[in-house]
């Protein structure tokens, strides 16, 4: 039997650049090619914050509906979406970052469909999952399996923190034995990535700021702390962190802040790799030339990942080797999880329920 579908829904909308209110709209119809999924839960990202502020030099929708971390069950179908495309009524999927991508450029027949240039990017150029009830692709939502005792609400920051940072590590080339650098890793992001990293038989130095962000690293399976509030040489105190001196062989730069973009290059070891992942508003890279050719220092830049990624990423979920820290809060609460990222205090990941 089809569940009853409301007609309308509560929503977190963006009205203006900051300003975003909680209102009543109609429950959306899938397209086609769309399914529509009943949001139980719903990530919070810095991400989002920045569609909040329309500070990237990407166009943003307005209004929007922002949110790409949404779990939930899918309770209507488009036209298209046959059964045997492996979606179906009752399912749990999720919403990632990627809605969309036309699946027959160059990239998106290379398995490089986050570098698309027709993507649709959930709760920035279209409506997200800061909502009870949403539409999505259905060939890139991510699944979960019904019969595993899935809690939805730790998932959901799997689908765009636990694959951007699974991904990135992935990218750092880093191998089991060798040591990988986050920066950031106290927050939603760090905190996926440092208990990647260990399932990936790396050793982690978590960067962040202050003693709660350091118990909660610790505690997650970081090897070394570096409080950059406290350390008077950064750079040498995590080259010291490293059994031979040399530095690590892998830096996350997950940080919202420029500065650490700044540093990373001095403290990666000779032929290590830099991961551009977090995206501050306006800020450079830079490093010194010689230094970096001499040292064969690679700098790269990560975006989310693919679909194999995304399995990938979640079977270490399934599998219990990560989960993130999650605060539930309702969804009439997300004005203050933004107010606690501005004020960089948030540990963990912040998840709304989007029943209250």
């Amino acid at each position: 039997m089809a569940p009853d579908i409301p007609k309308e829904q509560k929503a977190q909308v963006i009205t203006a650049d900051g300003v975003m209110t909680l209102k009543t709209i109609p429950v959306p119809t899938p397209g086609p090619q769309e399914i529509l999924i009943h949001i139980l839960y719903s990530g919070v990202c810095h991400t989002d914050l920045h569609a909040l502020n329309n500070d990237w030099p990407l166009p943003r929708k307005t209004p929007l509906v922002g949110g790409h971390e949404g779990a939930g069950v899918v309770v209507a179908k488009g036209s298209l979406v046959a059964s045997g495309q492996g979606v179906d009524v009752g399912d749990y999927v999720g919403i990632p970052w990627l809605n969309s991508t036309c699946h027959h450029c160059t990239f998106c027949m290379q398995a490089q469909e986050m570098l698309c240039s027709e993507a649709q990017l959930s709760g920035y150029t279209v409506d997200g999952s800061f909502q009870q009830y949403a539409v999505a692709n259905a060939s890139h939502v991510a699944k979960f399996p019904k019969d595993k005792g899935v809690e939805l609400d730790a998932a959901a920051p799997i689908l765009c923190a636990g694959l951007t940072v699974y991904t990135g590590l992935k990218q750092s080339e880093a191998r089991p034995g060798q040591y990988v650098t986050i920066v950031g890793a106290g927050g939603g992001l760090g905190s996926l990535a440092t208990q990647y990293a260990k399932a990936m038989g790396l050793h982690v130095i978590a960067i962040d700021g202050g003693p709660e962000k350091g118990e909660s690293c610790k505690k997650l399976g970081a090897e070394v702390y570096v409080d950059y509030l406290k350390s008077k040489d950064l750079v040498a105190d995590v080259k010291a962190a490293t059994a031979d001196g040399l530095g690590p062989h892998g830096v996350l730069l997950l940080a919202p802040m420029e500065k650490p973009f700044q540093q990373a290059t001095g403290y990666v070891r000779s032929h290590g790799t830099v991961v551009c992942i977090g995206m501050p508003a306006g800020a450079k890279v830079s490093m010194p030339v010689f230094d970096t050719v001499v040292r064969m220092v690679q700098v790269k830049g990560s975006y989310v990942g693919n679909r194999q990624d995304m399995v990938e990423a979640i079977d270490f979920f399934l599998r219990g080797l990560v989960r993130a820290p999650v605060k539930v809060v309702g969804m009439s609460e997300l004005g203050g999880v933004f107010d606690a990222m501005r004020e960089n205090k948030v540990v963990g990941r912040y998840v709304l329920d989007t029943s209250r």
